[in-house]
This record gives C-alpha cells, structure tokens and sequence, in this order.
C-alpha cells in the first residue's frame, strides 16, 4: 500500500483517513485471504500510512503538522464505527484494529491511545458491538498500563462527566459481555485504595456488583475463552479480575473514602451509607465465582495445575492490609470501632484465602500461607485457615491440601489418612455470610491430630501492640470439624 501516498498528500485531513481506512480495508482482506488458516501480519509501509494519515506523526520534519478539528475527528471516528461494523468477517477486523492501534512503541503512541479511547467510549455510547470485541482482544494482548488509561477514560466518561450516563456503559454486560469481562478486570487494576483519585466511584461499584450478581460466570468468560498456552507476559492484565476484586473487599472495610468521612462500623461512610453493603455484596459474589471454579478446572483438566490467584499479589495485599490495621486508629472514631473494621478486613482475607484453596484458585502450601499472613494481628478465622483442614466443594476428590507450585509435592498429600472433605457439600457457610467468621469451632468433636513433620514457621513480631501475633499450632489437638 505504499504507492498510494502521493495520492493522499494532497487531500484534506478527514477526505485522506477516510481514503486510507477504505485501502486499508481492501488490503487486509485480501492479506487474510492469502494467508488462510496462518496468522497474517500488516506490513511495516502500512503501518507507516496509518501513523501519518490517521495519527497525525509527522513523517517529514519540514512538512506542515496535520490536524483535525473536534468536528472532523468526530466524523473520521464515525467512519470508523461504520468499518468495523459493515465488515463481516472477525479476521479482517481484528487486523485492521491491530494496525490501527497495536502499540509500536514509537511517538504516535500517545495519539493511538487518544484515538482509540475515544473510538472505545463511542462504540459503548452507540453499541457497536464489532469494536467492543476488538477492544477486548487488544486489552488481552496490551501492556496493564496503557489497559488502565482505556479503563480510566471510560470511568470518567460514563461515571462522572456526564450524570446519569452510567446505564449507557452497564449496557455492555449484555453487548459484549468479553469486553465486560477485560473491563472490570482493568479496572480492580487501577483502583487500589491507595488514594482517593484510586478509589472507585460508588456507580462504577454498584454497577460491578449488578454485574456478577446477575452472571458469576463473567468475569471468568475471558479465562473460559482463552486457549492457556503457557505462562502470560508479566506486564499483561490478569486473565479474571478475582484477584483485583478480592483487594477490593479485604482493603474497602479500613480504606474506602477514608479522607473524606470516618468509616463507619459496617465498612461504609456517612457520604455514601450504601458502600457497605456494596463491598459486602460484591465479597459474596466472588466466593461464589470461586465455587463454580472446581468443577471448570476438572473440565479444562487445569485442577491443581493453574493458579487464578498468584501469591505475589496476596503477599502485596497483606502488606497493604498490614499498613492500613496501622492506621485504623487514625481514622475511626474510637478504638472499638477500629477493632470491629480491622476484622472484619480480616475476615473478608480469610474467607476469600480459604475459598480460593478450596476451589483450586489459591496453589500454595500452608508454609506459604503462612509466610506471607505472619505480620497480620490475630483473627479467629483466619487461625482456622492457617492450622486447618482445606474444605473441598462439589465433591471434587483432589488431595487434602492445595498443591504448591513450587514443589511436585505437598506435605500433608503423603498423609493417606486424610481424605477430602467431599461428603458435605451443603456445608458452605462462607457463602452466606460474608462478612462473619462463620467456621466456628466445635469443641464437642474429635479433633484432627496435627502432623509433627509441619515445622511451624517463627513468628514475627507483631507490628500491631494491640493484637497479639498469629500462634501457629503444632503438637496440639486442632478443635475444629464441619458438622455433620
């Protein structure tokens, strides 16, 4: 395509992309057609053309600098929006999305990332569909940070710009629920409670939680349709958002508006009451996408093989968790309701700690569980993750302890005596009652002997005076069973 350039030179800005995007269109169907069944690739002068007649790089210093007013660039992206929809065939439109705006690394970046926010914004405001699903591959396949910066323009396109707006991005669940998926997963990215900038907005909030609530299965859509070929870059998005979402919970209850009102005991702020309940929601809805879990994982044959939850991450959110139980008293208005917020964030780790093992998301020995849990203050629950028995759902019959990635094998597996805990399958409390520290203990039932050959971790100093360290059990009886 590089014989036409001289053609387009003397055009207006809008009438030369326009004529660029039909060409464009030609050439990549008939790339994907002689390269049937292989993966085609555009070719370095077209990606030349693109940048000078779409984005604007300019190619010779001593030329003129090409710009569209607000007017032309309006109607070069509803050109655009008629492209990607009058073409039928996915492959033509995935390569012309990728040449469009597959980051080169180069100066036109900037106006890629412009340009394509605001094709992005337009196709959720208009429903077109064709390029909410370009964009959910280009999310899949593009570094985290360029995939916040799309998150972050839609936020504030639909959440905060214009009031009442937020039903026109809800609407994507039901159009393109792939791109829903990436979304939420970009977003528990972005928003880490750090700030009140990283806090998320109580719409984007409600709307999540309606969300999942209305479909587990969403945000696994992307795992569920993704062939796992091998480890993902590092810099790439996280395949669910279920680690992103398990911070938001643990973190909300001692972080969420915290520099505007003083939490109030059920996690909420006298600005938004609501908030609460909305964490605690959202911390129900994902325990039970961790249950459905077990039962895809032996599907996909990935049970006990592929980690959902990677610990460097928890490790990070327990580091976090450990700074914020510093804080607590800053921000509540007295010590009982520091106390109450800190466990209950410790409740809400524990249960997604458990839930996660159980359902084969979490791959980690007790050791490791243990490594990355030692600074936090005491918590019954979270006690009863670290010295007990993983509970098995849905009759999985896999070995009684989550494997740990780094080792074929897992001390408490050898122990034949132990066997999974299948045979109650009703018993979900979790599920229920999220908030609580439902596994209490049951004295009046034989407990589990402990193993010797477990040695128990040293127990770092607590860095919170007013809770005492995590006392990890060894060589004593464990008073805890599911009832029967």
């Amino acid at each position: 395509m590089g014989d036409i350039r001289q053609s387009l030179l003397p055009r207006d800005v809008l009438n030369a992309a326009k004529e660029l995007l039909y060409h464009l269109d030609i050439y990549i169907c008939n790339l994907v057609q002689s390269n049937r069944g292989q993966a085609a690739q555009v070719d370095a002068k077209t990606l030349d053309l693109v940048e000078e007649f779409i984005l604007h790089a300019p190619k010779d210093r001593n030329a003129p600098p090409r710009r569209m007013s607000a007017l032309q660039e309006l109607q070069l992206l509803e050109i655009m929006c008629s492209c990607f929809q009058e073409q039928s065939r996915d492959a033509v439109r995935q390569l012309t999305f990728s040449a469009l705006f597959s980051l080169q690394g180069n100066q036109a970046d900037e106006s890629r990332m412009a340009l394509l926010s605001k094709l992005v914004s337009m196709a959720v405001a208009v429903g077109r569909v064709p390029i909410l699903e370009c964009a959910a591959t280009w999310l899949q396949r593009t570094h985290r940070v360029f995939c916040v910066r799309l998150a972050r323009v839609l936020v504030d396109d639909y959440c905060s710009l214009v009031p009442g707006s937020v039903s026109t991005l809800h609407n994507i669940h039901s159009s393109s629920p792939r791109f829903c998926c990436q979304f939420i997963t970009a977003v528990a990215t972005l928003y880490d409670f750090t700030s009140e900038e990283l806090t998320p907005p109580i719409e984007l909030l409600q709307m999540i939680v309606t969300w999942i609530q209305d479909d587990p299965r969403l945000v696994l859509i992307n795992f569920l349709s993704t062939a796992l070929s091998g480890s993902p870059p590092i810099s790439s998005m996280d395949i669910t958002p279920l680690g992103g979402l398990v911070r938001w919970c643990v973190k909300a209850p001692l972080a969420f508006r915290r520099d505007q009102k003083p939490p109030l005991t059920n996690g909420t702020t006298e600005s938004h009451p609501e908030a609460g309940s909305l964490f605690s929601a959202l911390h129900l809805s994902v325990l039970q996408v961790f249950m459905l879990l077990p039962n895809i994982l032996n599907e996909k044959g990935l049970f006990g093989r592929l980690a959902l939850l990677q610990l460097e991450p928890l490790a990070a959110l327990t580091n976090d968790l450990s700074r914020l139980l510093d804080q607590a008293d800053k921000h509540a208005r007295s010590a009982a309701e520091a106390h109450t917020l800190c466990q209950l964030a410790l409740d809400r780790l524990a249960q997604a700690l458990q839930v996660a093992m159980a359902s084969g998301a979490l791959l980690c020995s007790r050791e490791d569980l243990r490594a990355i849990c030692s600074r936090l203050p005491h918590n019954n629950l979270l006690q009863l993750v670290m010295s007990g028995p993983v509970i098995y759902y849905n009759n999985i019959h896999t070995p009684p302890l989550a494997f740990s990635p780094h080792a074929s094998h897992s001390p408490l597996a050898s122990h034949s005596t132990h066997t999974p805990l299948a045979s109650h399958p009703t018993h979900t409390p979790l599920a229920s009652h999220p908030t609580h520290t439902p596994l209490a203990s049951h004295p009046t039932h034989t407990p589990l002997a402990s193993h010797p050959t477990h040695t128990p971790l040293a127990s770092h100093p607590s860095p919170h005076p007013q809770y005492p360290s995590q006392p990890f059990l060894t060589g004593m009886p464990f008073p805890y069973r599911p009832s029967h």
